[in-house]
């Protein structure tokens, strides 16, 4: 739901990259799913060194000339799956062979169909495909073999990143171990191998050295029970599989990786576009400004916290040319931040804009307008409870009204009532870019309090939002947002979704209490965050009283009333 998969880079051939296969091999174990994995040979200056990965390698010449020997599968099939006229089953032919030279397993069958079973010939064929003195389809042929691809699934595409020494461009496949043979490390590239369920692999306490890669895709089959499921999951993602591909980036320990579900990844790709510079931020760090476009600059309060992710962002908005600007959000009333804006300021601020009055976006705005002699902008609340009691506007703005910064800079006012009831998103017009403040936040939901909050209107508000024009969210905590009609879209189905929660909950109750309910409706929800979570649930059953679906008594039970 945190829109970040646009990728600019992504969208060009590699031709720097080597062609590579894995493959996943998969058996139940008694605690359910089990994976092959095998830590590779320690060398120096070798990057590779000492991983945790799966069987794989790149391509050869040699590979294709397998495709004759192919059971229960073929390049159309496969390539499809990857959204190409062919080529996939050479890869698919790779991912057999280095298995088979890494760790001595084979997935072959006889002339008759029956799974292949180990002889002594095997271990010479390996040993000749190891030094390179063989091919695959030569060692089938002398063994009597076919390839068995009749449960072997495609499973990802994955790009190393841009400016990697060594890039590799693979597709991983996944496939049941052949039961009848045991796995072996050739003691080369393959110095140790573990079957184990994915989530024990990716405990810190084993110390592996694990590649983004290796940990999304353990992460991905952690979530399947068994292999059948794990194959049918692979069988029904959509064609073609979407390329994935990491970017560098640093963090305040230094350089890092970041995939496409990581929540900075839009931001990255938006400020590195080449995947070069790897000098992105891949953090929030209070009082560190980011330059996000020539129009935009954000600076981090330092407030972290359950509520406030990793702070409550202030953002100056304005054109270069005419020098002036705004400041959307002057944060929590704390001195460091107002320092670190002033020492930010990327020139006249005239304009200070809060999107609504919660203690930790509004109460900066006094101190923030006499340090740059600016006016304030906001509207009041219709509620007090929980509300900054101090904020004092200059003066409210209107739905539709433009602030204009220059030639080159338009904000626009957009009421988005829900999360607050005086709630204002601003949109960059020339950049499609709306300030979300936090009625949009990333990563996930707001809470809906009533009485300002307003359930019925925040659905209402993100609705209306997708008639608007827009590339990218900014929003109150977190990185840039990429997708917003896919974020907001999505919102509203988890909003519905948990409103179909509370019906089944009260339909199954009868009559119920808050109390009682909300462990069925949140039952996916942290027991710690259930005092929150109790709060979006009564706005969930406002609304269904304004929907005349449900009432509540004078006892303060509620009370279903149909459809």
């Amino acid at each position: 739901m945190n829109g970040s998969r646009i990728d600019p880079a992504a969208a060009r051939p590699a031709t720097d990259a080597r062609r590579a296969a894995s493959l996943l091999l998969v058996r139940d174990g008694q605690a359910g799913l089990e994976v092959l994995l095998l830590r590779r040979a320690e060398r120096a200056r070798d990057w590779l060194s000492g991983a945790v990965v799966f069987p794989g390698g790149v391509l050869e010449a040699g590979d294709g000339e397998a495709s004759a020997l192919v059971e229960g599968s073929s390049d159309a099939v496969l390539s499809a799956r990857f959204g190409l006229h062919g080529g996939m089953l050479e890869h698919a032919l790779a991912a057999l062979r280095e298995t088979f030279e890494e760790v001595g397993l084979l997935l072959a069958c006889g002339e008759d169909g029956e799974p292949a079973r180990p002889a002594a010939a095997w271990s010479t064929w390996r040993s000749r495909l190891q030094q390179r003195q063989a091919t695959l389809a030569q060692a089938c042929t002398a063994l009597g073999l076919r390839l068995d691809l009749r449960r072997l699934q495609a499973f990802s595409h994955w790009l190393t990143p841009p400016g990697t020494p060594t890039r590799f461009d693979t597709r991983f496949f996944i496939a049941p171990a052949p039961a009848a043979q045991a796995a072996q490390a050739d003691a080369g590239e393959a110095l140790e191998l573990m079957w184990l369920p994915p989530a024990a692999a990716l405990e810190p306490a084993r110390g592996y050295k694990l590649f983004p890669v290796t940990r999304r895709t353990l992460q991905e089959l952690a979530a399947f029970a068994d292999v059948d499921a794990a194959l049918a999951a692979a069988a029904a993602r959509p064609a073609p599989l979407p390329l994935v591909m990491p970017r560098h980036a640093r963090t305040r320990k230094g350089p890092t990786i970041v995939v496409p579900d990581h929540l900075a990844f839009a931001e990255v790709c938006r400020l590195d576009p080449e995947g070069l510079a790897h000098d992105v931020m891949a953090e929030l760090v209070a009082g560190q400004p980011v330059r996000l476009s020539p129009r935009i600059l954000r600076v981090t309060a330092p407030n972290p916290g359950v509520m406030t992710g990793p702070g409550t962002n202030s953002y100056f908005v304005g054109d270069p040319q005419a020098d002036r600007w705004a400041l959307i959000d002057p944060g929590p009333a704390d001195p460091l931040h107002l320092a670190a804006l002033q020492a930010a300021a990327p020139g006249p601020v005239r304009w200070v804009l809060a999107t609504h009055t919660h203690r930790d976006h509004s109460p900066g705005a006094a101190a923030a307008a006499a340090a740059f002699g600016a006016v304030v902008l906001g509207r009041r609340p219709t509620h007090a409870q929980g509300q900054d009691s101090d904020f004092a506007p200059t003066r409210e703005p209107v739905d539709g009204e433009c602030l204009f910064l220059g030639e080159g800079c338009t904000l626009r006012a957009i009421h988005t009532p829900g999360h607050a009831s005086n709630h204002v998103c601003w949109l960059l017009e020339q950049e499609k870019l709306l300030f979300t403040g936090d009625h949009v936040m990333q990563g996930s939901t707001v809470v809906i309090d009533p009485p300002d909050g307003d359930m019925a209107a925040y659905l209402r508000s993100l609705q209306a939002l997708l008639d608007e024009d827009l590339q990218w969210l900014a929003p109150g905590h977190g990185f840039l947002v990429a997708e917003p009609h896919a974020v907001l879209r999505a919102l509203i189905a988890h909003r519905l979704r948990r409103e179909a929660r509370v019906v089944e909950a009260l339909r199954a109750h009868g009559q119920a209490q808050l109390d009682e309910m909300l462990p069925q409706v949140y039952a996916d929800t942290p027991p710690q965050l259930f005092p929150v979570a109790r709060r979006s649930l009564l706005a969930h059953l406002i609304k269904l009283r304004e929907d005349a679906r449900a009432v509540e008594q004078a006892d303060g039970r509620w009370r279903w009333l149909g459809d």
